[in-house]
């Protein structure tokens, strides 16, 4: 087995679809305090305070720090502290239906790792990015036509032209596990995100920031938007995992039994993902400087400084993974604009509105604010593989 290394650039969460619910932690000094029930219930039901905390629990929208504040103090489970001060405040003036706050993946012990498939996901699409070719396109736009009714799985007809079945993937030449896990504690903060939008005046575009559930505010008056939080792992945190190529894929035989020119190894999915990463930059920086985004154009500018130093090394990339990322880093084109793509998309109800609208597509950002400016977009890493099985 050979090591990976993943270096997050900008606040980064892999999630595992856990929430915390605003009855399970209390805001305490500029941090998020973990209540560990358990541990309470234990202590409460050797007195009469039992029933009246549960009350509490079934009717309150957060918990009454005035109450059971000491109960944050001093049966936390984990203590997760806010990127900025401000955080708190924006938490005391958000409605409770907005402070569900999505978690990194844990371990049972609550250490943080990252799945090895959260990994892999933006590997394979970079790799069906590279190797779609306009044919390809033009041949699956053609049969979506001309079907009476969408499949459920629309792209799978792609994905299998140009990556092959599930049993002869091209993801099958590597092996990825799930990275260590790291302790929570100074690994991970709670941030602050908000969603930007392009709003029409008259024949201008200009940059807003969403409200919930509709309409949005203007761009001098993001405070008023609808914020969301988010435990994410801090820029400068170090994942490290284990992967390993499969030999059986790389064999001459196999390669033509499959019509394969070349293994589909950890050097090939660096060269697509950076590749991959150069496209998305570049579209997002254009959005961000369209709309006046100065900290994330700064941002975007150095991970593109970073790429460039990446792609001196033949098995690192940069890739954007992980919650708040958006279709674009999911998305088979990053080029929204282009055909067949885009008449793909029209014949697809969910995307068929926001398309006739004019505006451009998407139109959205979800946008990590640090020291309570707009700052960057979430979920770059550095991905770096160790052919030799020592990482330096």
């Amino acid at each position: 087995m050979k090591n990976y290394r993943l270096t997050v650039l900008t606040p980064l969460l892999v999630g595992d679809g856990q929430k915390l619910a605003p009855i399970d932690y209390m805001v305490w000094k500029d941090q998020v305090n973990v209540l560990d029930q358990r541990r309470i219930f234990r202590l409460l039901a050797k007195g009469p305070r039992l029933d009246t905390y549960l009350n509490q629990i079934r009717k309150a929208e957060r918990l009454d720090f005035a109450s059971w504040g000491g109960y944050a103090q001093n049966y936390a489970s984990r203590r997760i502290p806010f990127e900025h001060p401000s955080c708190a405040l924006y938490y005391a003036r958000t409605s409770p239906e907005h402070l569900f706050i999505p978690t990194f993946a844990a371990t049972p012990t609550g250490g943080v790792y990252v799945p090895a498939s959260a990994v892999k996901g933006p590997l394979r699409t970079a790799l069906l990015i590279d190797r779609a070719s306009e044919g390809q396109w033009k041949d699956f736009a053609g049969r979506l036509a001309a079907l009476e009714r969408m499949p459920t799985s629309p792209a799978e007809g792609l994905e299998t032209s140009t990556l092959g079945a599930s049993g002869v993937s091209r993801t099958r030449s590597m092996m990825l596990a799930d990275s260590d896990s790291l302790s929570s504690g100074g690994t991970t903060r709670v941030y602050l995100i908000r969603t930007s939008t392009i709003l029409q005046r008259g024949t201008k575009l200009e940059l807003g920031w969403k409200m919930s559930p509709r309409g949005a505010v203007e761009a001098r008056r993001p405070t008023d938007s609808t914020p969301m939080f988010a435990e994410m792992a801090v820029p400068g945190t170090v994942f490290e995992g284990k992967y390993q190529d499969t030999p059986a894929m790389a064999s001459a035989e196999m390669l033509r039994a499959l019509r394969w020119k070349e293994p589909a190894g950890a050097r090939r999915f660096a060269q697509a993902a950076n590749a991959a990463a150069a496209k998305l930059l570049e579209v997002q920086r254009k959005y961000a400087e369209s709309t006046g985004l100065t900290g994330v154009v700064e941002s975007i500018d150095q991970l593109s400084a970073r790429l460039a130093a990446v792609r001196e090394s033949a098995a690192s990339c940069l890739v954007c993974l992980g919650w708040g990322t958006g279709i674009l880093s999911k998305s088979a084109s990053i080029d929204m604009a282009a055909d067949p793509f885009r008449q793909i998309l029209r014949s697809l109800p969910v995307y068929s509105q926001p398309l006739r609208s004019g505006l451009p597509f998407p139109k959205t950002r979800r946008v990590v604010f640090m020291n309570d400016q707009p700052a960057a977009l979430p979920g770059w890493a550095e991905l770096a593989f160790d052919a030799t099985g020592h990482l330096a």
